[in-house]
């Protein structure tokens, strides 16, 4: 997978998130930072779709490749494969 990590920004913008009461109510009582909370969840998410996405884009050539192995074997074994 392609690295996927989104860089922080140094300047920050305000949103509004509707989020369960009971959810704010336990982060709260644990003493999360609701904001961080929602920001690496958010970071988390745009990493799994850019996965996805990368999977979706490199299908072909993936199912190429594994047909190619499966035909004709690996081009190399490495030293840990070997019997």
């Amino acid at each position: 997978m392609a690295d996927s990590k989104v860089p922080v920004a140094k300047k920050r913008r305000s949103v509004n998130l509707t989020i369960p009461e009971n959810i704010i109510k336990s982060a709260k009582a644990l003493n999360l930072n609701v904001s961080e909370a929602a920001e690496a969840g958010i970071r988390r998410a745009i990493a799994e779709a850019q996965a996805e996405r990368w999977l979706a884009e490199n299908n072909t050539a993936i199912a190429a490749h594994n047909a190619r192995v499966e035909k004709d074997g690996m081009l190399l074994t490495p030293e840990w494969a070997e019997d």
